[in-house]
């Protein structure tokens, strides 16, 4: 039972519960503006909320309160706050944020504007754009139902966006009979799962909003309480420092022409826009200085700037240039990056899985490219925060992905956070968003006029050739490993392909026998065919008998010579065993005296001594085999630069 049908609450109008210090002044002059979003699952009370701080803080448009106060009554209502802000009759009647929604709000220090981001996970695509722009957030958890899966995307977004200033509201205290032991323990846990994703909340504050309790005022039902009231954290977050301080980016949206001007359009991101100023436009690197600054209707004298971040500007050059949409304005000196190939964290919303090798459109600021996925490193439950290596070769519905991507056509784009509209992006899938990315580091690709070589070829597929080569007696497994371990590397964007003995006896090695010295020839072509595929950036999987421990010695030598990362690995079978299996009927054969200089049988197998890898396939699941295994490739394959632990998802 709640509190509200024990004990009886004051009976208040909305005006008779506006708070004692009056309507505050207007914004002074010189305090900062604070973006700030409002997040939680769906139906913890972000409407309300959001409604409530409006009203108390005097920031309702005239009449609109009275407005619902009245439509209230005429439905034997009380008077509902979430109305303030879900305006719409569609919106109160399924009672869920429809849109991400803007509205400021201000008090006597400073003034806000909210953005309140839906919880529902259909609308989970408007979180990416409605917390991109916020300085500072409040998340807010139901104190009955406490942390639901939504709440724990939310956080992960968050903290993927490098949103840092985050106050927890454990709402709706009423409905708990305000106990502490309640609130205590959502602390706990909810600081827990946020301290692994590396964030500390500024407070933790227990608040209903429908009564007011601990937005603008302590509440007497919560004397255990002692620490600040949401608003006096609010307005104690900093601003992010203005967009107008850093390097000069501006975007190009449209180009239009009147008489012999072509007038280029577009939003400053970030930094300063002049007269006079040198500009480049990235990609091209095509220069010029800023010639005029143009308005509509003309101004006179027409203005000379400077024009600063968030403002939309239309400038002509000095130069003729051919100039389109997409491109970035910057200074020559401090230019955005210029690539195609780039690392970047992902979260993916859409029912249907990103995979490894998929082409999709892609969208950063006024750019649009087609990207290709060309590896997916690793995956993290935005939930549990259980980790995967990425070797499944998808990213699954409220997943996060380390990924490798590359553009067909070069795009501009910043890193590192340093302008934040120029280094996050959105992927498409179809119509509709299907997740939202922040690039990482730029993947440098070497100019084609100098050819190719082995690192270059690195640097362009995202990993390094190397050979596993995969010894045991016929039967052991070893082709059926291989093919599974080559469509395992293959989901994950890693370049492979398999080697295996019977084919090259149809083939390279078809004019030789079974004697030793034929053995090992057939060994060393095989060497040479793997080392060779290697150095073109192929994670090679020779399934071969091999069955002298010198000739796999020869191999692995002859590897190292060539720089080719290279790794033994025993496919580990009983002789018997194999003989059960005997898919080929060969050792049925070779017993009967038909193939003669079997090994196992009448020639014999040199087991390793110590490989890098032994699999028992007699004792082992081919699951759990194919994942020692793909462990054992990707170590191979990672080029060396990235050989350490790797950047945290």
């Amino acid at each position: 039972m709640s509190l509200l049908s024990e004990t009886a609450l004051p009976s208040q109008t909305p005006a008779e519960s506006l708070p004692a210090h009056g309507a505050p002044a207007a914004q002074r002059p010189g305090s900062d503006h604070l973006y700030l979003v409002v997040v939680g699952h769906v139906d913890h009370g972000k409407s309300t909320l959001i409604g409530r701080l409006l009203f108390d803080t005097h920031s309702v448009p005239d009449g609109k309160a009275e407005r619902i106060e009245a439509a209230c009554k005429a439905e034997g209502m009380e008077f509902e706050y979430a109305f303030l802000l879900d305006a719409l009759l569609e919106e109160q009647a399924q009672n869920i944020t429809m849109d991400t929604t803007r509205v400021p709000f201000h008090t006597e220090r400073r003034s806000f504007t909210i953005i309140d981001a839906p919880g529902h996970k259909e609308f989970l695509k408007n979180m990416i754009t409605g917390a991109a722009s916020a300085d500072a957030a409040v998340l807010l958890v139901d104190a009955q139902e406490g942390l639901r899966e939504q709440t724990r995307r939310h956080c992960f977004l968050l903290s993927l966006l490098g949103l840092r200033q985050i106050v927890v509201a454990v709402n709706k205290m009423d409905l708990v009979g305000y106990r502490p032991e309640v609130f205590d323990r959502i602390r706990a846990e909810l600081g827990e799962f946020l301290g692994r994703l590396g964030v500390e909340p500024a407070n933790f504050i227990p608040i209903s909003a429908k009564h007011g309790e601990g937005l603008l005022r302590h509440s007497d039902r919560m004397p255990w309480y002692r620490g600040p009231t949401l608003l006096e954290v609010l307005e104690k977050f900093r601003a992010n420092p203005p967009a107008s301080g850093g390097p000069l980016r501006f975007s190009v949206q449209d180009v239009y022409r009147f008489d012999a001007r072509r007038i280029i359009a577009g939003p400053v991101e970030s930094g300063r826009i002049s007269v006079g100023d040198p500009i480049e436009f990235v990609p091209g690197g095509k220069r010029s200085r800023v010639k005029s600054i143009e308005t509509w209707p003309p101004e006179n004298p027409p203005p000379r700037g400077p024009i600063g971040a968030g403002r939309q500007v239309a400038v002509t050059l000095e130069d003729e240039l051919f100039v389109e949409r997409g491109q970035v304005g910057a200074p020559l000196t401090d230019k955005p990056f210029e690539a195609r190939t780039f690392t970047a964290r992902v979260f993916w919303i859409h029912d249907k899985p990103l995979r490894s090798g998929e082409l999709i459109p892609l969208k950063l600021g006024t750019q649009q490219a087609e990207a290709r996925i060309l590896g997916i490193q690793r995956t993290l439950d935005a939930v549990t925060l259980e980790s995967g290596t990425g070797t499944t070769g998808e990213v699954k519905v409220h997943e996060v992905a380390e990924i490798r991507m590359r553009v067909r056509r070069p795009i501009a784009f910043d890193v590192g956070g340093k302008v934040p509209a120029l280094g996050r992006f959105v992927l498409m899938r179809g119509r509709r968003i299907g997740g939202g990315g922040v690039i990482d580091s730029v993947v440098e690709e070497p100019p084609e006029a100098r050819g190719v070589n082995p690192v270059s070829r690195s640097a362009i597929l995202g990993h390094r050739g190397c050979i596993v080569w995969m010894t045991g007696l016929s039967g052991a497994g070893k082709s059926t490993l291989a093919n599974a371990l080559e469509q395992r590397l293959l989901n994950s964007g890693i370049l492979s392909a398999v080697l295996d003995g019977d084919a090259l006896r149809t083939g390279l090695s078809r004019n030789l026998g079974f004697t030793a010295d034929d053995r090992s020839e057939n060994l060393r072509r095989a060497a040479e065919l793997a080392i060779h595929l290697a150095n073109a950036g192929v994670v090679v999987i020779a399934a071969l008998i091999s069955p002298f421990r010198v000739d796999r010695a020869m191999a692995a030598e002859r590897a190292k010579e060539r720089g080719v990362p290279f790794a033994e690995i025993f496919v580990n079978a009983p002789l018997a065993e194999c003989e059960r299996r005997d898919p080929k009927q060969l050792y049925k054969k070779a017993r009967e005296g038909m193939i003669p200089q079997f090994t196992g049988i009448d020639s014999p197998y040199e087991p390793p001594l110590a490989p890098d890898l032994e699999i028992r396939t007699d004792r082992e699941s081919v699951d759990d085999s194919i994942g020692k295994l793909a462990e054992l490739a990707l170590g191979l394959a990672r080029p060396s630069e990235q050989t350490g632990g790797g950047a945290d998802i």
